[in-house]
């Protein structure tokens, strides 16, 4: 009796940490809605942006964990085509001539890009997590597919992002340890979240510099310097929620803006102070470490973290969780990738004597008399 008291208590205990860890995501989430309608009620700004995003990641994630817990390869497999489909929609117009890249001007670009590479890591989640030998392959070729899709819409960037998804999973198959490959994740966020910041400063040399500016386009650019330049003049609580495109001289310059900086550290930064900036970056800390306790195998948490690590690269230098699809999305792969299964129903013992019939024990007794 010792031993099944013993294992009642380790996953009495096993509930009771996760718990705690849920508990501590939805703190960190409501911190991150308080902080907006603080530095709203400070700068006289917007929060309504920032609380839908929140509630968008909080709801996807519920839904994700619910049917990761329930039915894992169906929920994913459905989120791949669902994104596939949203992507194509969202960016049907470009197969009239118009190209997805950098030097779009501003709209639904970044949603396209992140749509495709949310789909292709749901697409290799649900390969990865099938136990169907057959069904593995067909998984894969979707997420090929989403790469072509990104192509023939001609996301240079979308194409590497969802090639650089489907080489991670393919490579997570054989790697044990999770914890290095998500340090690497988080290393490269912050390696990208720093050119930008280092763009919208001035602060790399000047033949790096043009480089990339060529890349960003010049209005990019000069929308991150006067994201940096309101940041340096709003340093804890920023200028307000949603307050950039009534102060960036850049955005009142253009005509087809839509009054984003087109980097979500640099907005922040610029919106709501160092607060907000180090509450995004706990944000995605917290979703590493989440996915490092995963019960999950490895190769669906370090194929969802890959995703979601190419999501924040997006994010850093574009406008890609502008868009409640993308952040619905995100929290329903995170979700995903940290659910437990739900136990099956408890195995039926073999039907032995009289009890098969419902006996209680009478003839057991009877039999044993006879016995005797």
């Amino acid at each position: 009796m010792a031993a099944p008291a013993e294992r009642s208590a380790v996953r009495g205990a096993v509930r009771v940490r996760r718990g705690a860890s849920d508990v501590l995501t939805a703190a960190l989430l409501g911190a991150v809605a308080v902080w907006a309608l603080i530095s709203a009620a400070a700068g006289g700004g917007r929060p309504e942006g920032v609380l839908l995003a929140v509630l968008a990641v909080t709801s996807g994630y519920v839904c994700g964990r619910i049917g990761g817990s329930l039915v894992p390869v169906a929920v994913a497999s459905v989120l791949a085509v669902v994104g596939l489909g949203w992507a194509l929609a969202s960016g049907q117009e470009t197969f009239g001539g118009a190209a997805v890249s950098a030097a779009t001007p501003p709209g639904d670009t970044g949603a396209v890009t992140a749509l495709l590479v949310l789909a292709a890591g749901a697409a290799c989640c649900a390969a990865s997590a099938t136990r169907r030998a057959a069904l593995r392959p067909a998984l894969l070729l979707l997420a090929v597919v989403i790469a072509g899709v990104a192509g023939l819409l001609g996301s240079v960037v979308g194409l590497i992002a969802v090639l650089g998804v489907l080489l991670c999973s393919l490579a997570a198959a054989r790697t044990r340890h999770r914890t290095i490959a998500l340090a690497g994740f988080a290393l490269v966020t912050a390696v990208v979240a720093g050119l930008s910041w280092s763009v919208a400063e001035r602060a790399l040399p000047e033949g790096l510099s043009v480089a990339l500016e060529g890349q960003l386009t010049q209005h990019r650019v000069q929308l991150w310097h006067d994201a940096a330049g309101l940041a340096r003049e709003h340093p804890l609580l920023g200028a307000g929620p949603d307050r950039f495109g009534d102060l960036s001289p850049a955005v009142a310059q253009s005509i087809d803006s839509d009054g984003k900086p087109h980097s979500a550290p640099l907005q922040l930064a610029a919106e709501q102070g160092a607060v907000g900036v180090g509450l995004l970056a706990l944000v995605y800390g917290r979703l590493l470490y989440v996915l490092g306790r995963s019960p999950c195998s490895t190769p669906v948490v370090l194929t969802a973290g890959a995703a979601l690590t190419a999501l924040a690269a997006l994010a850093c230098v574009g406008n890609a969780l502008s868009f409640t699809s993308v952040t619905v999305g995100a929290g329903l792969l995170a979700g995903l990738a940290t659910a437990r299964r739900a136990p099956g129903p408890p195995p039926v013992p073999p039907a032995t004597g009289p009890r098969a019939w419902g006996d209680t024990g009478t003839g057991s007794d009877a039999v044993r008399s006879a016995r005797a």
